[in-house]
């Protein structure tokens, strides 16, 4: 058979070159598994908490299921610091830590929440944490203004999660050198 002239021909060697783009599809491994990268943060943590003069907070364990899936420190203007952990939820919402000693505080808050507005406030660990919704984003953010820094935690997990994030985090101790 010629594949080089009429339809029959033609389609012939579609159909030809069909099954072999199956056949290949049939025998390369394919994962089902969810893929979402894992970035350790302890590094992250352990130099934000050297080149800051207050102890860093962290959260002490991560809570059940959840991914650590990016971390950065950032540095602002009038030699403020801020660090990030983001993290993918058990429910695979996201969800990010962020805490700054940028002054004023509210300015950090509002631009980390993309909201002045508070809705409110929740009590995590027998703190109160305000409350911000921003709902053209989804984003929800409680944050709570410390002396030295200010502590948000903000993402588009739902009240609940945030509030597990919030309750998770601790102080570390200052490295003695």
């Amino acid at each position: 058979m010629r594949f080089t002239q009429g339809f029959i021909s033609y389609a012939a060697a579609v159909l030809l070159c069909l099954a072999g783009v199956g056949v290949f599809l049939l025998i390369t491994p394919q994962s089902r598994e969810e893929r979402i990268p894992r970035r350790e943060y302890t590094i992250t943590v352990a130099n934000f908490n050297r080149e800051v003069p207050y102890k860093a907070w962290a959260p002490t364990a991560d809570p059940a299921g959840w991914v650590p899936n990016s971390n950065r420190i950032a540095s602002g203007e009038n030699g403020a610091k801020a660090m990030f952990l983001g993290y993918a939820t058990a429910k695979r919402a996201h969800a990010m830590f962020v805490q700054s000693d940028e002054r004023p505080a509210d300015g950090f808050a509002n631009r980390m929440a993309n909201s002045a507005q508070s809705v409110g406030t929740e009590q995590v660990n027998g703190q109160p944490w305000d409350k911000r919704y921003r709902k053209d984003k989804n984003q929800r953010t409680l944050v709570r203004t410390l002396p030295d820094v200010t502590l948000v935690v903000t993402g588009t997990a739902d009240w609940p999660e945030l509030a597990q994030l919030a309750a998770a985090l601790g102080e570390r101790p200052k490295a003695t050198s």
